[in-house]
């Protein structure tokens, strides 16, 4: 295979793609769209955004430590959209998407009640990087929407058509193609 050398860039694709919401403590919200976001560790469970530091809703984040994960489907891509390129400045983005304020358990930050899966999060260390700084943080509390549980107690996101973000493209995601572990089980497990 023939392959071009590029000038080292950000080819880690795709991406999950979240809407991040957040509060001043003092009466304003705000949700940004972030695709600099991922696991970090499992015990304790943390992950990670990074945001630019001019951004209306870092100063936020960086006044009360405190955000909400929301994560995406292909009925909020537009809102997804939205809150990725209009100033929460200029306007209040849950007015103007359509989108339900829902009280978080455990942080400030209100949750989006459309979105199948909140993570509320709580900072314990900002990262400056250079154009973004990293947000590490702590998840507190997991809010996952009922109507994508079997009767069991397993919760499907596949059901909801989770998407995700590449060269900016939101894409949905596809068919199962196997599970953990599938490829060293023995035929008939």
């Amino acid at each position: 295979m023939e392959k071009e050398l590029w000038k080292p860039g950000n080819m880690l694709y795709p991406l999950p793609v979240v809407m991040v919401s957040v509060t001043d403590g003092e009466g304003h919200d705000n949700i940004i769209t972030v695709a600099w976001t991922g696991t970090v560790c499992s015990d304790p469970p943390m992950l990670s955004v990074s945001l630019r530091p001019e951004r209306y809703s870092y100063s936020m984040l960086k006044k009360t430590g405190e955000f909400v994960v929301n994560l995406v489907t292909e009925d909020l891509v537009y809102a997804t959209d939205f809150c990725g390129v209009k100033s929460g400045r200029d306007l209040d983005k849950f007015r103007e998407m359509k989108l339900t304020r829902l009280p978080a358990s455990k942080v400030q930050a209100p949750m989006i009640g459309e979105s199948p899966v909140n993570l509320e999060c709580r900072v314990s260390q900002v990262i400056p990087l250079g154009t973004h700084d990293m947000f590490l943080a702590q998840i507190v509390a997991v809010h996952a929407d009922r109507q994508y549980m079997d009767e069991k107690g397993k919760f499907h996101l596949e059901q909801a058509r989770p998407v995700v973000y590449s060269h900016g493209d939101y894409l949905a995601t596809g068919e199962k193609l196997g599970t953990f572990g599938y490829s060293v089980r023995k035929k008939g497990d």
